[in-house]
């Protein structure tokens, strides 16, 4: 047994970490009928029209940043041979289409709905059906009343479960691919983060050569790094404050290339706009053939980002994404595009430079700056979105714990990791000056966006079949308009893989091992707890043994397993003999809301046993959880009324003022805090896979953050009991 180390805590009174209990926090047989007790406040985002014009002004500087600044780098990315008038209709017209039917249809109007809780992305869309389908591992499988979904499909609840959700619950190959999906399109979503501020602080940089020739590519390489250091630095103040500075500056490039467009428009190709004809596509096709399919994979640019309208859902709300999107995001896009295509019908020559070329010469350097500014605020999109999957991971566990802070006290989804963030600017900033041409990083770029967006469509898919119960004939429409289009965009993308489109699947694979490992280690270790648990027929025999005695004292024993106590607890009643008089197994439940009341904060009951009782320590995330001596107080408090509130006959009168008086005694006597600390035996019985993956978990546990937050408490008073368990 060791002393713990004491951990720091940010300061800071609007900042809240989070670090999620060890396995599953729900203690059934100790405290888990109390969960039914328990009411949790939705959350409030405000839903006022002024409110919702506001924070979709705010989602400028955040959410779209990717999306609206990618005429910077998709003409640049295409490799476009000798182009007539009729190839760049075509282009626009493929562009046009693919903005409105991914942009608006899927995204906008159908990915939005599909919250878990307020969050989006592929992981929430995952967590989602695994709790609706009752599979998987998660921490809950309840559905909870914050979710939108819940509220959509709230006359659905006593409805038989789907032929796929049962198919899912029977078929273990199924749900470990979906597993894999979910995973998969994390990662990707991870490498977009990653490779979005490279490609698009490099495209605007490399502006400040057309004017001067003379200016190196390796300067342009340099300053774009700097700028992304900067940029990450910048994160620790939270989307709300960045979102305050960025906004404005997103708002005036949202303004200023529609302009540019429209002039564009006007002196170079009015007729722009027949282009929205599908004919114009399909003619494209037909003349250019598999070199017009390689060209998908520069056009596929011009949706990047999208993911972030989903993935950031948890910074905002629907209203404001959907808002933004629909009446500035899109039309500002579509006018771009037109005026950038106009005027490479009459330069056909000038694709390489795009977007510079085509902005006149008198507004070029506030242009410039605008744009180098946009450039640098749309990494913020797949920053903020890279945050929001982590968090989601680890709360479910399939990530290895990481510091979270809750960088505000209203929006629950409105998070950052220090940790996260370093290793995204490290990576971001490797890419850059590694892989310093655009095209290359372009073609990376295309193989994660089209990849994550045909993930979301397979999930979107199995939510539209499991819980909304939408009838197959639009399922089938959904599926197959964006199935094959997407899949012919991925198709087009995996062309890349030699030129620079390995990047995104290196990171995957990393990314990947990281999780699976985590996962597996987890799994493994909670399968052990549950094989080995103490239930309290067992924990009273225990106690009845003759060598064991009961010393004076306090003690919390922390615990988080299911249907029983942690079998750490028999490794130290065996080892130690003995047991405080007055034992308090503890569990911390992590909620998503903002704050728990006061009242419902420690919730108690006896456990059957003379000086044995359960306790449940509730927090939100913007709740503080450095106690100090409060915690002790708050539970014997918590734990005296509701000993004397119990009291219901003479005799349990008797019986419970003299509880009360041992749990007083104790507490002046002395008190500890104990938890448990479990490695893998890993022994020659075990293969080599189980070596190989059970090692690298404790490479990782031993690393990340502990399990249990640092709650204040005096370090002499802090006890671990080391457990190894055999793999």
């Amino acid at each position: 047994m060791e002393h713990h180390r004491s951990e720091s805590r940010d300061s800071a009174a609007t900042l809240s970490e989070v670090v999620v209990a060890d396995g599953e926090s729900d203690v059934n047989g100790a405290a888990g009928a109390l969960h039914s007790t328990i009411t949790r406040p939705a959350k409030q985002k405000g839903t006022g029209h002024w409110t919702t014009i506001v924070l979709a002004y705010r989602t400028l500087g955040v959410v779209f940043g990717g999306l609206v600044t990618s005429p910077l780098y998709v003409y640049p990315s295409m490799p476009l041979k000798s182009p007539t008038e009729d190839d760049y209709l075509g282009i626009y017209s493929i562009i046009f289409w693919t903005l409105s039917l991914i942009g608006v249809v899927k995204y906008a109007f159908i990915a939005l709905k599909a919250d878990d809780q307020g969050e989006g992305g592929t992981f929430a869309l995952y967590s989602l059906l695994c709790r609706y389908m009752d599979i998987g591992s998660l921490s809950s499988k309840r559905v909870n009343s914050n979710s939108t979904l819940y509220h959509a499909s709230v006359n659905q609840g006593s409805k038989e479960q789907s032929r796929l959700g049962k198919f899912f619950e029977k078929s273990v190959v199924a749900r470990r691919l979906l597993l894999f999906i979910a995973m998969l399109g994390m990662c990707m979503l991870i490498g977009d983060g990653i490779l979005t501020p490279a490609i698009s602080v490099l495209s605007a940089i490399d502006g400040i050569r057309a004017p001067f020739p003379s200016v190196s590519k390796s300067l342009v390489t340099y300053l774009s790094a700097i700028v992304l250091i900067v940029l990450f630095l910048m994160q620790k103040f939270g989307t709300s404050r960045v979102s305050f500075l960025f906004s404005p500056i997103m708002g005036a490039w949202t303004l200023s290339t529609p302009i540019v467009g429209v002039y564009s428009i006007v002196h170079h190709y009015p007729s722009i706009f027949k282009a929205i004809s599908p004919h114009y596509i399909i003619q494209f096709f037909l003349r250019n053939g598999k070199e017009g399919w390689l060209l998908l994979g520069g056009t596929v640019l011009c949706i990047t980002g999208s993911e972030a309208m989903f993935a950031d859902l948890g910074h905002f709300n629907r209203s404001s994404i959907k808002m933004a999107f629909l009446f500035t995001i899109y039309p500002s896009l579509i006018l771009t595009y037109a005026g950038q295509t106009a005027y490479l019908i009459k330069n056909p020559n000038d694709h390489d430079d795009g977007f510079y070329k085509f902005i006149p010469t008198k507004v070029y350097w506030p242009i410039f700056g605008i744009a180098t500014l946009a450039a640098t605020v749309a990494s913020q999109s797949l920053i903020s979105a890279t945050f929001s999957v982590i968090k989601q991971s680890v709360v479910l566990d399939y990530f290895p714990r990481v510091k979270v802070v809750h960088t505000s006290s209203s929006k629950e989804g409105e998070v950052y990791s220090p940790e996260i963030n370093y290793i995204l600017m490290v990576l971001c900033v490797a890419v850059i000056l590694i892989f310093g041409d655009g095209k290359d990083i372009g073609n990376a770029f295309g193989v994660v966006v089209s990849i994550v967006m045909l993930i979301t469509t397979i999930l979107l898919t199995l939510v539209m079949i499991t819980i909304w119960r939408t009838p197959l004939f639009l399922v089938a429409l959904y599926f197959v308009v964006f199935f094959v289009m997407e899949g012919v965009y991925v198709s087009a993308v995996l062309t890349k893989i030699p030129e620079g489109g390995w990047i995104p699947f290196a990171i995957s694979f990393i990314l990947a091992f990281i999780m699976f490992g985590w996962f597996y280690g987890r799994q493994r270790k909670i399968d052990y707890e549950l094989t080995h648990k103490i239930d309290m027929n067992r924990f009273e025999a225990l106690l009845y043994d003759p060598g064991i005695q009961r010393v004076p004292g306090l003690c919390f024993f922390y615990t988080n397993i299911q249907d029983g106590l942690t079998p750490i607890l028999g490794h130290y009643i065996k080892n130690m003999k003995c047991l405080h008089k007055v034992t308090i197994f503890t569990t911390l439940r992590y909620l998503l809301v903002p704050k728990v009341l006061p009242h419902e904060r420690v919730v108690v009951r006896k456990l059957g046993l003379k000086g044995v009782y359960g306790c449940v320590i509730q927090y939100g995330y913007a709740d503080s959880l450095n106690l100090e001596g409060d915690l002790v107080n708050q539970v014997t408090e918590s734990l005296r009324s509701h000993i004397l509130n119990c009291s219901d006959t003479a005799e349990s009168v008797h019986l419970d003022e003299e509880a009360v008086l041992d749990l007083e005694e104790a507490k002046r006597t002395d008190v500890v805090h104990i938890r448990g600390k479990a490695r893998f035996y890993i022994g020659g019985n075990c293969g080599w896979f189980d070596r190989i993956m059970l090692v690298f978990y404790e490479i990782m546990h031993s690393s990340c953050r502990s399990a249990l937050p640092a709650l204040g408490i005096p370090l002499p008073q802090r006890i671990e009991v080391g457990m190894l368990y055999e793999a």
